[in-house]
């Protein structure tokens, strides 16, 4: 007899799974599960399409993901543009590649009033009861084990529903992991503060160009209607100084590569400026009756903006696991222990390379030869611009880089 430990009871649920959060993970969670026949309610206090805090580009790794949902084709139809060329400009030198991986040559940026839109109306097609305007003040227990879901929509009505599985889709500041006190590992503090606006009439023809400027660094890359994110970072030390003046910070940021601040100087400002600053964690993803999807389970520092492919890839994984768990082939807690391993297993460089990336600090001396080798290398130079798109793995980069060199060293007589 196959075990549910850690699923609720027999028959009594309104839903198989009801998934908090529709946003970049959650969407995507409740769309798979409902397309493989699962009873499944999606939840979120926003109504869509609606805007969010996102650095919003998608790497090839989940432009792959799309195509296999067969939602690649909206999401291009918007009108982002491709983003051909990933330009690291160091200062002393420039490191210039192509992002492609799993079968894309390009990237794409929408905004997420469009792709999330996209992804919820996708899982209504898909069968999934979708409930917008709808804000969760309860978790709901039986004894230890989650069992459903208390809240009430914008009218104010209240509503309760039970599900054999509650997904906590809903990022940094889940109720489901507040509920049930999802415990954290691998802990970072916040490295940078970042803060964003879009630009009209700042062409970035093709390119997503990042600078790296002592303790400051910023980047940039071409959205929907014409638009480009331009988004600058200072170290944490520094938010409090600068908090008063975001505008003069942001372009004192800006002037330190004066050919692109000049750039912004011809362009109009379309947007106010959104901050945010984001702390690095894992959280263990489940408990009885309860998974945690995306940011909820997992978040790290946003300057490699890996964000959307990994909650794209973390969506399709614990919908197998908990394909498996419905149906009766896998006990819960194997299932979910699996989907972990493979999760920490599958981000655990990045994360680790991101954080180290985020510091702006200059990189030791070593590191320094071996980038500068890099920019010298056409093969070098796309193999990097796929480290930062979550193609190929920091250490496959890094160790391909040093054997190079130490090949290419003189050897002694």
């Amino acid at each position: 007899m196959t075990s549910t430990a850690g699923v609720s009871g027999a028959g009594t649920e309104d839903y198989d799974v009801i998934v908090v959060g529709a946003r970049c993970a959650g969407a995507p969670t409740a769309m798979l599960l409902a397309r493989l026949g699962h009873r499944v309610l999606l939840v979120d206090r926003a109504t869509f399409p609606s805007d969010t805090i996102s650095t919003h580009l998608i790497h090839p790794p989940g432009l792959a993901a799309l195509e296999r949902w067969g939602l690649l084709d909206r999401v291009v139809g918007t009108g982002c543009p491709a983003i051909d060329i990933y330009a690291f400009d160091l200062g002393p030198f420039v490191i210039a590649g192509s992002p492609a991986g799993e079968g894309f040559d390009v990237s794409y940026a929408p905004r997420r009033t469009v792709l999330d839109k996209i992804l919820v109306d996708s899982a209504a097609e898909s069968g999934a009861e979708v409930r917008e305007g709808f804000t969760v003040e309860e978790i709901l227990f039986d004894g230890g084990t989650v069992t459903g879901i208390k809240g009430h929509g914008k009218a104010g009505r209240t509503a309760t529903d039970h599900a054999r599985i509650v997904v906590g889709a809903d990022g940094l500041h889940s109720t489901v992991a507040k509920a049930t006190a999802a415990s954290g590992y691998a802990e970072k503090a916040k490295i940078n503060a970042y803060y964003y606006t879009y630009w009209a009439g700042l062409p970035m023809f093709g390119q997503f160009e990042a600078f790296d400027r002592e303790d400051r660094a910023f980047a940039a890359w071409p959205t929907n209607d014409d638009l480009t994110m331009v988004i600058c970072a200072w170290p944490m030390r520094d938010f409090e100084a600068n908090r008063g003046d975001i505008e003069g910070n942001y372009h004192a940021t800006l002037a330190r590569a004066p050919a692109f601040a000049e750039r912004v100087s011809k362009a109009t400002q379309a947007e106010r400026f959104v901050g945010m600053a984001i702390p690095n964690y894992f959280r263990k993803p489940y408990g009885p009756g309860w998974i945690l999807v995306g940011d909820a389970g997992y978040l790290k520092d946003p300057i490699t903006a890996q964000g959307i492919q990994d909650a794209f890839r973390d969506a399709e994984r614990c919908t197998r696991a908990l394909d498996d768990v419905l149906a009766g082939r896998r006990p819960f807690d194997e299932a979910m222990r699996s989907c972990q391993e493979a999760r920490d297993s599958e981000v655990m460089s990045m994360y680790e390379f991101t954080a180290e990336f985020a510091t702006l600090e200059p990189p030791p001396p070593e590191m320094q030869e071996l980038l500068l080798a890099a920019s010298r290398s056409r093969s070098a130079q796309d193999e990097f611009a796929r480290v930062t798109a979550g193609v190929t793995r920091p250490e496959e980069f890094f160790g391909h880089m040093q054997e190079r060199m130490e090949h290419q060293a003189p050897h002694a007589a």
